[in-house]
């Protein structure tokens, strides 16, 4: 008489590795999400608080979520707000980070003259509401930047320490943490903020 196959035990051998492996794809599924959720919350995001000098986009103490990934596969561009730190040490938790508005990128000329910035000798044209320039600083006359510099300016145009003052002056594109992304206590994202369109 032949041999009888079990195709019972058969059949429930194949439930069961069925059933391990959609337990490990859920298991591994759910690692991903946490392991992606924990990267986003400490490598791809951080916060910060606004103060006067990006007023009328940004109103003081508006708090503001970073995008610290976006930098990683872009290059800065112009009139990005971008969060930056001059600090060493910028994991401090007493690092102080500035919000400001890229108006010059590297390797271009920037000039302030009749309250305008210029850029290459053009006059450039702001997309947001700003205020004539009183003070011109160290953009009274061209400042050239370098390969990896970025010129600032906060849209307080005349109470704004920026790119004008030796205490800031041109950022360095390693000293961008990344860009002001959204406005969390009055829900906006920052690029639309006080654009004249």
């Amino acid at each position: 008489m032949a041999d009888r196959y079990d195709y019972s035990h058969a059949a429930r051998r194949e439930k069961l590795i069925s059933w391990i492996q959609s337990i490990a794809f859920w298991g591994l599924s759910l690692g991903g999400v946490i392991f992606l959720a924990f990267a986003i919350t400490h490598y791809g995001l951080a916060k910060t608080t606004a103060d006067a000098s990006m007023d009328p986009t940004l109103a003081e103490n508006d708090t503001i979520l970073i995008d610290c990934m976006r930098y990683k596969l872009f290059k800065p561009q112009r009139n990005d707000v971008i969060v930056f730190c001059q600090d060493k040490d910028k994991k401090r938790k007493d690092a102080f980070y500035n919000i400001k508005r890229i108006v010059g990128l590297p390797g271009e000329n920037v000039q302030i003259k009749n309250g305008s910035v210029y850029i290459n000798g053009k006059e450039m044209i702001e997309i947001v509401a700003v205020d004539r320039m009183m003070i011109s600083g160290l953009a009274t006359y061209e400042v050239k930047l370098g390969d990896d510099e970025y010129f600032v300016l906060g849209d307080a145009r005349n109470s704004s320490e920026d790119s004008r003052y030796a205490a800031i002056a041109n950022v360095k594109r390693e000293d961008i943490i990344g860009y002001a992304w959204i406005r969390t206590n009055k829900f906006a994202f920052v690029n639309n903020l006080n654009r004249k369109d």
